[in-house]
């Protein structure tokens, strides 16, 4: 059956269930956890079918009540785990209070000579810059969260907004003669800052050769053929393990028959890359789940973790995972270490043999603690804002 699926670009529960599978999975999230509705559970192939109409309505009301509790989320998350507000602030604090401090000497003191007199001068017109560069950004900001898209508020939300809006594909860059990665840059309207455009064009140039050292098309098949493997594919191909995991998370899932998410994170552990799948959930704010394989591997450099683990959602699914740590030394040989840690998700739908995610998992994660299910998990760092929803 994920034979036929694969082929004909459906999700496999569509053949299983029928062409009511999206509406009956909706309707199976909602009544998890309310015991009254989880008792009649059998009967809901039978409500559908007498009641179509009421069981969309009930689905749609479903999907919007998790919409809201995601936006919740995210604005909680925003106003309790916002440091570019608190420091934009502060140096707008500081600068009016050098000027003003400037001021008054000049004020209090009206025979400075001329050396001292242009020092302040100087001083006035390089804090009122500072001051006029700090506002613009504050409110710049400001203007950005008030919207209604929550993204594009700092480099790295537009960065991941510039991402998601090519589907992590970049076709140009898969030609024979590819553009030039800062060219491309430039001509992006989701990027609006430096910052941003220096982490996509970076993010571009590592693209090219990953393209370089892993053709697309061979590439593609080398993956079905491995069963996505990515020790097989890193010795086919020659290339280190995360830049393997970095190619299968931009190949169109078109050709792989399925999606597959990939997280990256810096020794300090916060995500700098995020590839979400369905059913595993990436927190867009604040700090993920510390049981993710991802932070295994962060504290064994080089040592491969692979795990089965169970994402705590309204409808719980499991996904193979991969992760690996790579140091590097990139100010040097007496340079600090750099680490970075990468975990590839692949999902029961992609895998050549699904039935290797029947037995119970690895590993039972969420995606943070304040919006995670699992009460008695022993990671948890602060009590679950959405407990009683689940």
């Amino acid at each position: 059956m994920n034979s036929i699926a694969r082929e004909l670009r459906v999700e496999t529960s569509v053949l299983a269930e029928g062409a009511a599978a999206s509406l009956l999975e909706t309707l199976r999230e909602a009544a998890d956890g309310h015991a009254p509705a989880t008792e009649e559970a059998a009967r809901m192939e039978e409500f559908v079918g007498r009641f179509p109409g009421w069981a969309a309505l009930l689905a749609d009301m479903a999907r919007r009540s998790r919409s809201l509790e995601h936006t919740v989320e995210t604005l909680l998350d925003r106003m309790t785990h916002d440091p570019f507000l608190s420091e934009s602030l502060h140096d707008v604090l500081s600068t009016v209070t050098a000027i003003r401090s400037t001021a008054a000497i000049l004020v209090e003191t009206p025979d400075l000579d001329t050396e001292w007199l242009g020092r302040f001068h100087r001083n006035l017109n390089d804090d009122g810059e500072r001051l006029a560069k700090s506002a613009e950004a504050l409110v710049r900001y400001l203007d950005e969260g008030s919207s209604a898209d929550v993204t594009g508020a700092t480099p790295q939300d537009e960065f991941d907004a510039f991402l998601q809006a090519n589907d992590f594909h970049f076709s140009d860059l898969e030609r024979a003669l590819p553009p030039d990665p800062s060219a491309m840059v430039r001509s992006f309207q989701h990027l609006s800052s430096a910052a941003s455009q220096t982490l996509a064009e970076a993010h571009l140039k590592r693209y090219l050769l990953d393209v370089d050292h892993m053709p697309l098309q061979s590439f593609a098949e080398a993956a079905k053929q491995t069963g996505y493997d990515p020790a097989a594919l890193a010795g086919q191909f020659g290339i280190d393990l995360p830049a393997v995991f970095r190619r299968l998370a931009t190949v169109p899932k078109a050709l792989l028959g399925g999606e597959i998410g990939l997280v990256i994170c810096d020794g300090s552990g916060t995500l700098t890359f995020r590839k979400p799948i369905t059913g595993f959930s990436l927190p867009r704010f604040g700090a993920a789940c510390p049981l993710w394989p991802l932070y295994q591997a962060l504290t064994r450099p080089m040592a491969p973790v692979r795990l089965i683990v169970e994402m705590a959602e309204r409808a719980p699914r499991r996904f193979l995972t991969y992760a690996i740590c790579q140091p590097s030394q990139p100010g040097g040989f007496d340079g600090p270490q750099v680490l970075k840690a990468a975990m590839l998700i692949l999902p029961a739908d992609i895998l050549p043999d699904p039935k290797v995610l029947e037995r119970e998992p690895d590993t039972m994660i969420g995606t943070s603690c304040r919006i995670c299910p699992r009460a008695e998990c022993a990671a948890r760092r602060e009590p679950s804002i959405l407990a009683d929803a689940f």
